[in-house]
């Protein structure tokens, strides 16, 4: 593989990686609040948010993989497993690493969900609302082409997006009739 094509593939991995996981956020923020009720079965929103996520990994092993390989950055393993360990642009790969690392443990808590249980595994995914934004300026703060046009649309569009169902999803009203009951209906006597 020629070093031009390292260095396209490593920033189309990004940018797709970007796109994919943004997804996954917005499909999480969608699924908790339960935007399956209008017909949307709980089970396809699950699926579908799964899958995106592990298509987004393949696009982030390609990201990372052609990064380190690639003569021109003379990355290496250790800056791609060790945050801030890089001599090139060290604050903004150490992010990148950062977002990896806390995306990776998302992924093997998610893997072992049912040994590990419920609680556990939605304390740890709770860390994607970290690893999003992180990974959002790792893309702002590397690569050579980070602020141009095409890439800068694509994070916006990637950052309304997410802000977006984000700010739906807090202000929307709880699904569960119990607890939209709890926080609307006057306390009654003997309760």
């Amino acid at each position: 593989m020629s070093d031009q094509l390292l260095w396209y593939t490593t920033r189309a991995a990004g940018a797709v990686s970007l796109i994919l996981l943004s997804g996954v956020v917005v499909l999480g923020l969608l699924a908790r609040a339960r935007v399956e009720r209008s017909g949307w079965p709980r089970f396809l929103s699950a699926a579908l948010h799964r899958d995106v996520a592990l298509l987004a990994l393949v696009f982030l092993a390609l990201h990372i993989v052609t990064a380190v390989v690639d003569p021109f950055t003379h990355l290496g393993i250790t800056a791609a497993a060790v945050p801030f360990s890089s001599y090139y642009r060290t604050f903004w790969l150490g992010l990148g690493t950062v977002a990896f690392e806390l995306i990776l443990a998302i992924t093997i808590t998610s893997l072992l969900r049912r040994l590990i249980g419920r609680r556990a595994w939605r304390g740890v995914h709770w860390l994607a609302h970290a690893a999003w934004p992180v990974a959002v300026v790792h893309g702002l703060g590397t690569g050579t082409d980070a602020l141009s046009w095409w890439l800068l649309g694509i994070t916006v569009v990637c950052v309304l997006c997410v802000v977006t169902v984000a700010i739906w999803r807090l202000s929307a009203a709880p699904v569960d009739p119990l607890v939209r009951e709890r926080r609307g209906a006057p306390l009654r006597a003997g309760r």
